[in-house]
C-alpha cells in the first residue's frame, strides 16, 4: 500500500515509518509547515522539521515538507484567538487534527495518489464484526491518545494508519534505539505549537486581542478580588486571582467576558449533574446510551447516559462531576470504556 505518513519528528512517527516499512508498504514522509511565527515548543519548530527530514534518511524513505500555513491559521490560531476573546477554553490541538492532519493532509494524499495516512497518534483502529471500522483506545494506556482524534468517522478511519498505538511507549523507544533513530531519546511534545514557552499564552494572545481586567465575586456577588485579564481565566482555575493567601480553596465556577466578571466557589459549586455538548462528531452514528464520558485529554472519564440525535448531545452524569470549560472538547466511550463512540465540544 502506498502510505503517507505523517513526521512531527518525534519518536513515535518515526518509529510509525519503521513499521510500515516492515509491514511492506510504500512510504513516503511527510511533515507540515503549519505555523509561521516563533516557535520553540510542540511540532512546528525548525529542528523538529530537521529531526523528521533526518529520520526519512535513516529509514529511507523520501521526505516532503507541505506548507499548510494559511489552512492553519484559519481553521486553528484564528479561533483560538476569538474564543479566548469570548471568555472560551479551546483546544487547538484537536482542531488541529480535525482540519489538518485528518482533513487537509487527506485531501492532499487523495490528490497525490496515497492510499493512506499514517500518524504516530497513540490508538488503534479495528474492524467490527459487521465490517465496520472501529477506533479504541491505544495499547499504552499512559500514553493514550484516542480522545485527540475523536472525530475520525467511517471515511477517514478506512483510510488511516496508527502503527504504534498497539505498542507500548517503551516498547516505542526501546525499536527507535535498535534501530539507531536520531530521535529514540527526544522527549515527547507537550505544549500547543504557536505558543512559545518564552512568552506564553499571555504574550501570545495580549499581542493579538485587547485585554479587559476584570472583577472576581464569590457566588453571594461579593467582590473578592481582580484579576488583569479575564480572557486568561478557565473553569477551574485556582491561581492567579489575586485572593488574599490562607483562606479556603476558590475556584473559578463562571467566567463572563462581557461584564468583565469571574464568578469564584468552593469545589462543591463546581459540580454538576449535567453538560450539553454541541459540534458532535460520531465513529459510526449517533449514540443515546449509558456510556463513560471523558472531558479532558489527561482526564478519567465517567459513567454517565448521553441523548443525541446528531449534531448535539445532552450528558447525564451518573453522579455530580466537575464542570468542562465551555471550549474543550469531550469524547464519549462505550461502557467497556474502550471503543470511542464520538465527541464534541462543551458549552
Amino acid at each position: 500500500m502506498k502510505v503517507m505518513l505523517a513526521m512531527s519528528g518525534g519518536v513515535d512517527s518515526s518509529v510509525a515509518g519503521a513499521m510500515l516499512l516492515n509491514d511492506g508498504h510504500e512510504v513516503v514522509g511527510v511533515t507540515m509547515k503549519l505555523w509561521g511565527g516563533d516557535s520553540d515548543t510542540g511540532c512546528c519548530s525548525v529542528s523538529d522539521v530537521d529531526d523528521a527530514r533526518r529520520v526519512a534518511q535513516q529509514l529511507g524513505i523520501d521526505h516532503v515538507v507541505f506548507n499548510f500555513g494559511d489552512d492553519f491559521d484559519a481553521a486553528v490560531v484564528t479561533p483560538y484567538v476569538r474564543d479566548h476573546a469570548a471568555g472560551v477554553t479551546p483546544n487547538p490541538c484537536i482542531e488541529c487534527n480535525r482540519h489538518i492532519k485528518f482533513d487537509r493532509l487527506l485531501r492532499r494524499a487523495d490528490q497525490l495518489g496515497f492510499e493512506a495516512v499514517a500518524t504516530g497518534h497513540h490508538a488503534r483502529i479495528g474492524r467490527g464484526d459487521d465490517g465496520t471500522f472501529t477506533l479504541e483506545r491505544g495499547a499504552d494506556a499512559a500514553k493514550d491518545q484516542s480522545y485527540v482524534v475523536h472525530m475520525l468517522d467511517q471515511a477517514t478511519l478506512a483510510r488511516t494508519l496508527f502503527p504504534v498505538g498497539g505498542v507500548d511507549k517503551t516498547e516505542v523507544r526501546r525499536l527507535a534505539g535498535d534501530l539507531g533513530l536520531r530521535t529514540a531519546s527526544k522527549p515527547d511534545s507537550q505544549d500547543v505549537c504557536f505558543i512559545t514557552s518564552t512568552g506564553g499564552r499571555e504574550t501570545f494572545l495580549g499581542d493579538r486581542i485587547e485585554f479587559r481586567p476584570g472583577r472576581v465575586v464569590d457566588t453571594t456577588g461579593t467582590v473578592v478580588g481582580v484579576v488583569d485579564a479575564v480572557e486568561m481565566i478557565t473553569i477551574g482555575q485556582r491561581r492567579g486571582l489575586g485572593l488574599p493567601g490562607g483562606g479556603p480553596k476558590r475556584y473559578v465556577v463562571d467566567v463572563d467576558v462581557p461584564s468583565a466578571t469571574v464568578v469564584v466557589g468552593d469545589e462543591r459549586d463546581l459540580l454538576d449533574d449535567r453538560l450539553s455538548v454541541r459540534a458532535t462528531t460520531w465513529v459510526d452514528g449517533a449514540v443515546s446510551d449509558e456510556v463513560r464520558v471523558q472531558g479532558s485529554a489527561h482526564g478519567v472519564s465517567q459513567a454517565a447516559t448521553i441523548r443525541s440525535t446528531g449534531a448535539t448531545a445532552d450528558v447525564e452524569w451518573a453522579a455530580p462531576q466537575r464542570r468542562v470549560a465551555p471550549g474543550q472538547s469531550v469524547v464519549f466511550y462505550d461502557a467497556s470504556d474502550r471503543l470511542v463512540l464520538g465527541g464534541g465540544i462543551a458549552t
